[in-house]
């Protein structure tokens, strides 16, 4: 098990037995400044978007959140009373559902001939009713847009590409306009697997050990399908422990590394021209290491360079070379997910943040 997530079961394991209700502090956080970002992409932030009575609609972390056709907001969690939660745009609840995904954490929108499906990732992570936090291989589920499964994945040493006792925990997926999608395996071995439109296993890449280090991925947290050139489409992973976003093509070739020092980003979300990523922790000043209960927003634009840190630091270039990224203020716990709307506000979501619901950063 690595360093990220041994130190992620004994924190949350004591913060969830410890007590079940909302930190209030959490929403008392960022009193010293509403408005927050950089240049072009600065936000006034709304910790009531989206808020929900918790004995009735509770959620434990707010992994993902995506966007659908009919500009609903759908977010996944690991709380099996409701894994999916489905809001408008102004924070009113439309639909809840989901009991099945105890390790509910990545969330892909999926467009199929007109309609949408979901790809659902449970990474195997999830708390017991023995109040423990407990470790099984994951599994990837597509579904309706409203929950009903049409197939699932599970443990790739069933196909032969794992071995049975290889570790295969994935955190995202995400889907290229011929149907194919690719699995992050982020807490588990860390490959990308890519399949086709039905299921069928392609190929896989990334992981540990390979001869040029480029290739390897170090806590393969996200991925997403880069089409900003239509012609040139390439693959975004995170290496999360380097701090980094590395491009392949769609077949797994390594293209280039994006670092992003200071920022253990997870996963990669474009929209138009823009990367938007949640950084889920920041490193510390004074000593160099990266400290619980932080993390900020990051936004790189179309040579992904980084243009604002909503939350963080502003971003500096010496010599063409992104300096330190620090956590500025205290607005986010763990952000972990963002999603963007048709207005350029962005929808906050955050991991182990005493089951507070998403943020709203609204654009100005």
């Amino acid at each position: 098990m690595n360093q990220t997530r041994r130190t992620f079961l004994k924190k949350s394991t004591a913060l969830a037995a410890s007590s079940l209700a909302v930190n209030l502090i959490g929403y008392a956080r960022n009193t010293d400044r509403d408005i927050i970002g950089h240049g072009d992409y600065r936000y006034r932030v709304n910790k009531n978007w989206g808020n929900l009575d918790p004995d009735k609609t509770p959620v434990f972390n707010c992994h993902e959140m995506v966007k659908d056709s009919k500009g609903r907001l759908i977010m996944i969690n690991d709380e099996v009373k409701n894994n999916i939660l489905v809001y408008d745009k102004s924070g009113k609840l439309l639909d809840s559902w989901g009991t099945r995904y105890p390790g509910g954490h990545g969330l892909t929108l999926a467009p199929e001939g007109g309609e949408d499906a979901l790809f659902i990732t449970d990474c195997g992570y999830f708390f017991g009713r023995d109040n423990k936090w407990h470790a099984q291989s994951g599994g990837i589920f597509k579904t309706t847009i409203d929950g009903s499964l049409i197939f699932s994945i599970g443990h790739p040493s069933t196909i032969g590409i794992y071995k049975p006792e290889q570790k295969f925990m994935p955190t995202e997926v995400a889907v290229a306009p011929n149907g194919d999608f690719y699995v992050a395996d982020g807490y588990g071995s860390d490959y990308i697997i890519q399949y086709n439109h039905q299921g069928q296993y392609i190929r896989h890449f990334g992981g540990h050990n390979n001869a040029n280090p480029d290739h390897n991925l170090n806590n393969a947290h996200g991925v997403a399908v880069d089409l900003r050139q239509p012609n040139n489409p390439k693959l975004i992973c995170t290496s999360r422990e380097d701090n980094a976003f590395k491009f392949f093509t769609l077949d797994g070739k390594y293209l280039e590394t994006v670092q992003l020092p200071g920022a253990y980003v997870c996963r990669p979300v474009i929209n138009g021209e823009n990367i938007f990523a949640g950084v889920c922790w920041s490193k510390s000043k004074e000593t160099g290491k990266r400290f619980d209960n932080s993390g900020f927003v990051t936004i790189l634009d179309k040579n992904n360079r980084v243009v604002s840190n909503p939350g963080g630091t502003q971003p500096e270039y010496k010599n063409g070379v992104l300096q330190q990224l620090f956590q500025d203020g205290n607005t986010f716990y763990h952000g972990h997910d963002v999603c963007v709307d048709e207005d350029h506000n962005l929808y906050v979501c955050q991991w182990n943040a005493n089951r507070t619901y998403p943020v709203k950063l609204e654009r100005v």
